[in-house]
């Protein structure tokens, strides 16, 4: 035991001499985790006070496009700007000044009207006998409504727009062959008779916790990411100190010492568990007290402290375990740092932290079942999110465990090996 916390303070020895890595190290993920939630905050709030101007040209004049403009306006996600001509909308989109451009087209509204009176006529001829074939039908033609996007537009972005829009079309449409049907029936065109509004609705249901409802944010889903970020990061110091240590002889004395090479690696093992949880501590106090400063929502961590330094732990073993192997087979600084810090890159574009796991390919879904920060972030997830005990996350942390103890024996066999040739 001595051995170990000899091998520990070296370690801290090593790690305080260079104070400006020491700062970076923890500087940094805070820097990050503040600028990205900063950025992602308005993709999980309401858009009720953001609204993405957009470019209406009215050729129809008419009811429909009426109804058109008054649905955009209320829905409160855009700020509707008219134009003259297709053409100006079009070049001013194609600029990027404008994500979206809609060009109604001409007699619309009449058209529209046209057809479903053709249609209600031949309806209602059926019914009262007549041969629906002997009523003049003037030619309509189909009408398209025009979407011009911003090149540079998201296709989730587009995918949602023209959803909403074609929703508002066949309401519109229905509404209208309801209103010819009343007109045809009834002798006070003012009189409902049938029911427009929508008889199938749908609504969210939220988890709840003490009778009020959980809406997530997104500090409670950066903060797991980027704190988990943070972690794996430290296989950068950790592989760069172990090579330090190899090029300036440091472990051809220890070998002369009666100290094993498991020994080295546990007194590494408990200083840089001490750094990552220092990291989660800073990364909790950003949430509960910098975040609401910032105009953001504060991360509610009440009754989920024991669990998150569960997980926050394992996960540091996890990532303690791969910068211990990354170390013991690079030889130069050269080998560890550029490694190490794409290698945690590729990490965490695999195992989530990046995009979503549910909107990868099938392939890359299934290759995110052996990213370790793939467990490490749906244990942190389980444990804000989805309310988890300690008997749900036990799943993922023992597959960080395992990652941990199978890094570092395979560290341990690789050097004696290396060191017995």
């Amino acid at each position: 035991m001595h051995k170990l916390w000899a091998s520990t303070y070296k370690e801290f020895l090593l790690l305080i001499r260079d104070m400006g890595g020491v700062a970076i190290l923890f500087v940094m993920p805070l820097v990050l985790i503040i600028t990205i939630t900063l950025i992602q905050d308005s993709t999980f709030q309401t858009v009720k006070d953001i609204k993405i101007p957009i470019l209406i040209v009215d050729n129809d004049h008419g009811d429909v496009a009426k109804t058109m403009l008054e649905g955009l306006e209320d829905s409160n996600s855009f700020e509707v700007i008219e134009k003259q001509t297709e053409e100006e909308a079009k070049n001013l989109v194609s600029k990027g000044e404008y994500q979206l451009a809609v060009i109604i087209p001409e007699k619309l509204t009449e058209d529209l009207h046209q057809k479903i009176s053709n249609n209600v006529d031949g309806i209602m001829a059926k019914v009262m006998g007549e041969e629906a074939d002997s009523l003049p039908k003037p030619d309509v033609e189909n009408k398209e409504v025009k979407l011009y996007f911003d090149p540079a537009t998201q296709q989730s972005f587009k995918s949602s727009v023209k959803n909403g829009i074609d929703k508002m079309i066949s309401k519109i449409e229905t509404q209208s062959i309801y209103k010819a049907f009343q007109e045809q029936i009834s002798d006070n065109p003012e009189e409902a008779i049938f029911e427009t509004e929508n008889f199938i609705t749908f609504t969210e249901i939220l988890p709840k916790i003490e009778g009020r409802d959980v809406l997530p944010n997104s500090v409670q889903h950066n903060v797991p990411a980027w704190t988990l970020f943070a972690i794996f990061f430290i296989i950068v110091p950790l592989s760069i100190n172990m090579v330090k240590e190899k090029s300036q002889g440091t472990f051809v004395r220890l070998r002369t010492n009666p100290v094993s090479y498991a020994t080295v690696l546990g007194g590494k093992t408990i200083l840089y568990l001490l750094v990552c949880l220092i990291q989660f501590v800073l990364m909790l106090l950003v949430g509960v007290y910098v975040f609401p400063a910032m105009g953001l929502p504060a991360l509610d961590v009440s009754g989920r402290l024991p669990l998150l330094f569960v997980v926050a732990i394992f996960s540091g073993l996890a990532a303690i375990g791969l910068g211990l192997l990354l170390g013991t087979l690079a030889k130069t600084q050269e080998q560890s740092a550029p490694f190490g810090a794409t290698f945690v890159v590729i990490l965490a574009a695999v195992g989530g932290v990046w995009v979503p796991v549910f909107i990868m390919p099938k392939f890359m879904q299934v290759l995110s079942n052996i990213s370790p920060m793939n467990w490490g972030l749906n244990a942190f997830y389980d444990v804000f999110l989805r309310q988890a005990s300690l008997m749900d996350i036990v799943p993922e942390i023992t597959l960080l465990f395992i990652f941990f103890i199978l890094t570092t024996i395979i560290a341990i066999v690789y050097n004696e090996k290396k060191n017995a040739v």
